[in-house]
């Protein structure tokens, strides 16, 4: 990458992340190279790039200008403060803001021109009270078709289209919806919802149209409209169910072993005593609980979804995956490093909690989870390293 990029990313000291206890490597060329695999899926659409959540956990300054170099001229956010945040990273590019706009926003709305989403009555009254008092600014409509979240009635956004009361500067620059369903392709809501929105689309003739996520964009060129916003799956996570995830992981997250112990057959492991160790064991515990979004439902015992007959997670050291054992506490977890050969680990390690070696989504399953959650849960403790790549 470029110099000027290259001054655009966080800096930190290396022997920080080196020693930390907690770090998440973030491969941002990864990142780049899953965007440019869905603007290819998107075909004829343009694709945007979703960065709502602090960029799902993985830090929206850098992610921002990696997708913004990229390619990347639409951004979606969740919140005005968001917008904020991104706009110094995304210079000419569209920013819309997914919760809409609310009194007391519109001076950061137009002052870093973002596009706020219009997603209710409320706003929508609102919003034309604003741009009568200031004159002509980009917004988009969010119309329901059938999530029952948010967005304007379906026959109300049609209403709308073809009141001739409409002030001449009520003109959105696009109209979207989202689909409540499209990880699931079989489900008969995806058509169902398509075909609402092609009536919406049809009614705002001339204005581009967004209907897919991730998810959708693996639907097909139906879905696909004129502009799609890929997020999980610029992350590296799984977008659609029983399909093999054909995107590059982006994150890992590593907690170091802060003391490896011997146990003996029969003894106990972590709160509540409820994993007994059948055999003579070496343990290894490590720097990350529940605080850090290690959730306690990843735990090897003690907890309903153990009793349910579905394992734990795993971690991934040297080689070699290895189980949580016994319940997850608030800043440390256990793991059973019994087969891990001596002089492949020691106190100071490093084990991968997710990352190329365990997938997110495997990791998630195992909390009884999506992915979306594991990477959004992440705490403040991890210390960050962004891999730029060499392009």
């Amino acid at each position: 990458m470029t110099d000027d990029l290259d001054d655009s990313f966080s800096e930190m000291d290396a022997d920080t992340f080196e020693s930390a206890p907690l770090r998440l490597t973030i491969d941002l060329a990864a990142l780049a190279d899953n965007f440019r695999d869905m603007q290819r899926r998107s075909g004829k659409a343009r694709a945007a790039a979703v960065v709502k959540a602090d960029a799902y956990g993985m830090g929206i300054e850098d992610c921002g200008a990696t997708l913004y170099y990229a390619g990347a001229r639409d951004f979606f956010v969740a919140s005005v403060s968001e917008g904020v945040t991104l706009r110094p990273h995304a210079p000419e590019a569209r920013i819309f803001v997914l919760s809409g706009i609310w009194p007391g926003q519109e001076r950061d709305v137009f002052a870093h021109d973002l596009v706020p989403v219009i997603a209710s009555e409320e706003q929508l009254s609102f919003w034309t009270s604003a741009l009568a008092e200031r004159g002509d600014h980009p917004f988009a409509l969010h119309v329901d078709t059938g999530f029952n979240r948010l967005g304007l009635p379906l026959e109300d956004a049609l209403y709308l289209a073809d009141d001739p009361t409409r002030p001449a500067s009520f003109d959105p620059v696009l109209v979207m919806s989202h689909l409540a369903s499209a990880d699931t392709p079989s489900s008969p809501m995806n058509k169902a919802q398509l075909e609402s929105f092609r009536r919406v689309s049809a009614a705002f003739e001339g204005i581009e149209s967004s209907l897919s996520a991730s998810a959708g964009i693996f639907l097909g060129a139906d879905y696909h409209f004129d502009l799609t916003r890929p997020g999980i799956s610029l992350y590296g996570g799984e977008a659609v169910n029983d399909m093999k995830n054909p995107m590059r992981a982006v994150a890992r997250a590593e907690a170091r072993i802060i003391q490896i112990r011997e146990a003996g057959k029969g003894q106990t492991v972590s709160y509540g005593g409820t994993y007994q160790l059948k055999r003579a064991s070496r343990l290894a515990i490590a720097a990350v609980g529940y605080a850090d979004g290690y959730s306690r439902s990843l735990s090897g015992s003690g907890i309903p979804l153990r009793e349910m007959g579905r394992g734990g997670a795993e971690g991934f050291i040297n080689g070699y995956r290895v189980p949580v054992a016994g319940r997850i506490t608030m800043d440390l977890t256990i793991f059973d490093v019994t087969d891990v050969p001596e002089r492949a680990i020691r106190a100071g390690d490093y084990i991968e909690l997710f990352g190329p070696n365990v997938p997110v989504d495997e990791v998630a399953r195992a909390a009884g989870t999506i992915g979306y959650e594991m990477l959004t849960s992440l705490g403040l403790r991890y210390e960050r390293q962004y891999l730029i790549g060499d392009e």
